[in-house]
C-alpha cells in the first residue's frame, strides 16, 4: 500500500484492527482451493467441469467505518485461520434507485471486497493475462454481483474460461466515496479529500499486483476494464500517477473523462461537497468529521435527498480531481497526451444516454424537435456559432444536414442524448489518446426490437449472459466474438485474432472503427461525422476557458 503514501495512525489503526474477517463458515472441503494472500488465507470453490476455481468476498482493505470513514484505505487487519470466499461480499451503501435495488438492498460501508475467477485449477506454469472491472453506475450505485436491474450479474466464469483471470472489485459510493472536506484535507497525509472511491480501486489493483500470481495471473500484465462510471474511472485512473506499472491496457464502455465541466468538480468545490453534507446533517463547525463519523451510515445516506436539494451547478456528487489522486483536471491531461501510453479500447452504443426512455416515444414529430433544440440551446449555447452549426448538423436549421435515420440511433432526442452522453466523448478520447498508443474504436449496435442498444446494452455480451436473447444465434455468436476480441486485447494489447473479422487500429487519417452489429462486427469509418466534431469544438474552447 506504500504507492498511496498510507499511514496508520494510533487511533486508526486500533479502529480498524477491531474488525475481522470472521471464522470458517462451513465444515472446509479438503478439495476446495485455499490460497495464502495479504491478510492470511481464503478458501475459494472449485468450478464445475471443465474445472477452474472461484473466490468470492476477499477482503484487499480495512472495512471503511468508524474513524476509518472518508480515509484513505487502510490495510486489511491480518486473520487467522481460513477466511471463506464462497459468497460475494457485501455491496456498498447506496441508496435504492430502482435499477440497483438488489445491491441497495445488501449495501453496507463494510464492503471493500474482490471476486476472481479462473478457468485453471490449479494455475498453469505460463501466466494468464489479468482483467480487473470496475463496475458502473454512477460512482453512486452498482456493485461487483451485479443483477441490479440493468445490468447481467458480473460473473466472470465466461470471460474467464477464454484464457484471463477475471477480477471485479468494489468501491466506495457516493456520500461515503467521493465527498471532501477542508477537515479532511487537513488530516490527510496527501492534502486530499475526497476520491475515496477511486482510491478504493487503487487498492485494488495493489492487490492484484501483489497477490495474482499465486492465482496463475500475470501481475505485469493487467487490464482495467469498466463501464459507464466504472469506464470513467478507468480512463482517470489510466491518468492517475498512483497506478504507474498497475494497469498496462484499458478498456472504456461508455465513458471518459470528458463529461464537461459539470464533472471532475475541483479541490475546492469537492470540499464544498462536504460542508454540505455538514450543514444538512447539522454537524458542529468545528469538529464537523469526528461527529459525522459517530453517525450510523444509514443515517449519512438518509440526507441524501436533502443533500442534493442544496446542491447547484458546478457542484455535483461525482468523481472530483483532488490534487493528488488527479492532480489536473484530467479531460486536459488527455488533450496534451500526457495520459499513460498503454493500448486502449474505447467505444460506446448506439442508443447511449441513460436518460432515455426505455419504451416507445409518446412525443409528436414537433415535439420532439422542441426539446432537442432546446437541449442543444442548453449545450452549445454560449458559443452561438456552435450552436447554429449543431441545429443544421441534425436538420433542425437550413438543409445542409439531417438527423440519421439509421435505425439502431433510434429518435432524434435519442441521437442528440447519446452524442452529448457518451459518444462524441468517446470519439474525441479516442483521436486524442491514438496519438500516443495503439486504440481501437467500437459502437455496440447489436440486439432486438425489445433491446435495443441502450447505455449499458453491451454488459451481457461482454460477461456471457445474454438472457432472453440467448436464443437468437447471431447474438450469440457476436458475444462469443466480443468476448474474444476483448481477452485477445488483454492478452496482446490487440483484439483481433484466428477466426474474429479484422479490426483495423483507429488512426488520424482513416479513423477507422468497428460496429458491433446484429449482423455481426462491420468495419467503418468516420464515426458521426457531422456533429461530434462541433462536441469536439467546444470542448476544447471550454478547455481553453479553464485556463
Amino acid at each position: 500500500m506504500s504507492r498511496l503514501k498510507l499511514s496508520l495512525g494510533v487511533g486508526v489503526a486500533l479502529s480498524a484492527l477491531l474488525v475481522s474477517f470472521g471464522p470458517v463458515t462451513r465444515a472446509q472441503n479438503a478439495a476446495d482451493p485455499v490460497v495464502s494472500v495479504t491478510g492470511g488465507k481464503v478458501q475459494g470453490r472449485l468450478l464445475p467441469a471443465p474445472g477452474g476455481a472461484v473466490f468470492k468476498g476477499i477482503p484487499f482493505a480495512a472495512p471503511p467505518i468508524g474513524d476509518l470513514r472518508w480515509r484513505e484505505p487502510q490495510p486489511v487487519k491480518p486473520w487467522t485461520g481460513v477466511h471463506q470466499a464462497a459468497e460475494y461480499g457485501p455491496a456498498c451503501m447506496q441508496p435504492d434507485s430502482g435499477w440497483n435495488k438488489v445491491a441497495a438492498a445488501k449495501g453496507s460501508e463494510d464492503c471493500l471486497y474482490l471476486n476472481l475467477w479462473t478457468a485453471d485449477w490449479p494455475g498453469k506454469k505460463t501466466k494468464k493475462p489479468v482483467m480487473v472491472w470496475i463496475h458502473g453506475g454512477g460512482n453512486g450505485g452498482g456493485s461487483a454481483l451485479g443483477a441490479g436491474g440493468i445490468e447481467p450479474p458480473f460473473d466472470g466464469e465466461s470471460l474467464a474460461r477464454h484464457g484471463v483471470i477475471l477480477v471485479t472489485i468494489q468501491y466506495r459510493l457516493g456520500l461515503f466515496g467521493f465527498v471532501g472536506h477542508p477537515e479532511l484535507t487537513a488530516e490527510s497525509p496527501n492534502n486530499a479529500s475526497g476520491d475515496y472511491g477511486l482510491l478504493d480501486q487503487i487498492a485494488a489493483l495493489q492487490w492484484v499486483h501483489e497477490n495474482i500470481a499465486k492465482f496463475g495471473g500475470d501481475p505485469g500484465n493487467v487490464t482495467l476494464f469498466g463501464q459507464s462510471a466504472g469506464a470513467q474511472d478507468t480512463t482517470l485512473l489510466v491518468a492517475s500517477p498512483l497506478t504507474k506499472g498497475l494497469i498496462h491496457r484499458a478498456i472504456a464502455e461508455s465513458g471518459s473523462p470528458m463529461v464537461g465541466d459539470k464533472r471532475l468538480t475541483t479541490p475546492a468545490q469537492t470540499e464544498q461537497l462536504g460542508v454540505i453534507l455538514a450543514e444538512v446533517l447539522n454537524a458542529p463547525a468545528k469538529g464537523a468529521i469526528p461527529y459525522m463519523r459517530g453517525l450510523p451510515a444509514s443515517e449519512i445516506l438518509a440526507a441524501l435527498p436533502d443533500f442534493r436539494k442544496k446542491l447547484s451547478l458546478p457542484l455535483i456528487l461525482d468523481v472530483g480531481y483532488d490534487g493528488y489522486t488527479l492532480p489536473e483536471f484530467t479531460p486536459e491531461v488527455y488533450r496534451q497526451g500526457k495520459e499513460a501510453a498503454i493500448p486502449m479500447i474505447i467505444g460506446n452504443n448506439g442508443r447511449d444516454n441513460p436518460g432515455d426512455s426505455r419504451g416507445p416515444s409518446t412525443l409528436s414529430d414537433e415535439e420532439i424537435r422542441a426539446n432537442v433544440k432546446q437541449r442543444l440551446d442548453s449545450f452549445y449555447g454560449k458559443y452561438p456559432d456552435l450552436l447554429e452549426r449543431a441545429l443544421r448538423a441534425y436538420g433542425l436549421s437550413g438543409n445542409e444536414a439531417t438527423a440519421s435515420t439509421y435505425p439502431p440511433y433510434g429518435l432524434l432526442d435519442m441521437q442528440v442524448g447519446s452524442d452529448l452522453a457518451f459518444r462524441c466523448e468517446a470519439v474525441v478520447e479516442t483521436g486524442w489518446h491514438s496519438r500516443i498508443a495503439p486504440t481501437y474504436e467500437y459502437e455496440f449496435t447489436a440486439g432486438t426490437a425489445s433491446h435495443p442498444p441502450f447505455h449499458s446494452g453491451e454488459l451481457d455480451f461482454v460477461f456471457g449472459y445474454l438472457r432472453d436473447q440467448a436464443s437468437d444465434k447471431v447474438l450469440t455468436k457476436l458475444s462469443e466474438q466480443m468476448q474474444e476480441y476483448w481477452v485477445n486485447f488483454a492478452r496482446t494489447g490487440d483484439p483481433n485474432g484466428s477466426g474474429l473479422p479484422k479490426w483495423p487500429k483507429f488512426d488520424k487519417k482513416n479513423q477507422t472503427y468497428l460496429e458491433l452489429s446484429s449482423e455481426g462486427p462491420l468495419v467503418k469509418a468516420d464515426l458521426r461525422s457531422t456533429t461530434c466534431p462541433i462536441y469536439k469544438e467546444k470542448l476544447s474552447r471550454d478547455l481553453y476557458a479553464r485556463q
